[in-house]
């Protein structure tokens, strides 16, 4: 038994050191004198284990038909989500080809306050989201892996929407990093990490690569990214879940948050979520999440797991 714990130790809690090896992680890595420090909401994340305790402090009803919703941010005491409409399916197959993208505002108490459309033609599933202080940044994409996108940045003050660049492929999560002035995406499943540098006006410089030669294989597999989070330090969050099937059994589902070190394409602490929707039993990280520190230095979380009919849950950790 001795053995085989550490075999497990060995193979599975060094996650976070299947990392890239010093040359590619330069080659990806804009040069950067000193590495800023790890955030406070980053140190407290990393100090969650699966026997963390969390406390439901609120559950507010959203107020309107919300779609299969993306990603999420928190500007001030509102809510902006992304979400995609796919069209009732004809005769039960849905054609992916067809659909809405959307970026709702929500105010604190579940009243929708705007909807910005997303995408274009069948460019319609919106990713997860993040705001950098002045922009949200959103990609939509064909509902389909291995696809095409277009990274947008929407002002929340302005109320405008902008085309920064084009991508071959489908972008599920991105996410800008304000003290490098890098921009960070997620593949389909987020399998691939991309991660484009920014000029100071905020455009990708060229020329582009393509996607074969910056893409960075995710060596972490046990959940696929939905959301994501920049925490500052060259870091990002990430929250999501991946579906187990044993062959002529029953599914299981699970969910859980990643915290990535962006320098080095990894995973620096991992933990499962073990929340479940009251209404629907879907994992709490099964669609959007945002997480910020009380004033006490909790980890407040807000998670909105169910579509169409959807709440925005708020824990405490």
């Amino acid at each position: 038994m001795t053995d085989r714990r550490q075999f497990i130790k060995r193979s599975l809690l060094p996650a976070a050191a299947v990392c890239l090896p010093p040359a590619l992680s330069a080659q990806v890595q804009p040069a950067a004198t000193t590495r800023p420090a790890a955030s406070p909401l980053s140190q407290r994340l990393k100090s969650l284990t699966r026997s963390t305790t969390w406390s439901l402090i609120s559950a507010i009803k959203v107020g309107f038909k919300t779609f299969h919703c993306q990603g999420m941010v928190r500007i001030g005491d509102d809510f902006w989500v992304s979400s995609v409409e796919v069209e009732i399916p004809v005769d039960g197959i849905f054609d992916r080809s067809k659909g809405k993208g959307h970026l709702f505002r929500i105010s604190s108490a579940g009243k929708l306050l705007a909807d910005v459309a997303i995408g274009e033609g069948s460019i319609y599933h919106p990713s997860g989201i993040d705001f950098d202080g002045t922009h949200i940044w959103i990609a939509a994409a064909e509902y389909r892996p291995d696809s095409q996108s277009i990274i947008y940045t929407f002002d929340p003050a302005q109320k405008t929407l902008q085309e920064v660049f084009r991508w071959e492929d489908h972008i599920g999560a991105v996410a800008r990093d304000k003290e490098t002035n890098t921009l960070h995406g997620i593949s389909w499943g987020s399998r691939r990490y991309y991660q484009w540098t920014l000029d100071e006006k905020g455009n990708v410089r060229r020329p582009l690569a393509t996607p074969k030669e910056v893409a960075v294989a995710n060596p972490s597999f046990y959940i696929d990214y939905q959301d994501n989070q920049c925490l500052g330090g060259q870091e990002m969050l990430y929250t999501g879940l991946c579906v187990y099937k044993k062959p002529g059994g029953p599914s299981m589902a699970l969910g859980g948050l990643e915290v990535v070190d962006l320098q080095k394409k990894c995973a620096v602490h991992q933990v499962p979520v073990q929340l479940w929707s009251p209404a629907s039993g879907a994992l709490m990280t099964q669609n959007p999440s945002f997480f910020e520190l009380t004033p006490d230095n909790r980890i407040r979380a807000y998670f909105m797991p169910d579509d169409n009919e959807s709440t925005i849950f708020v824990y405490e950790a």
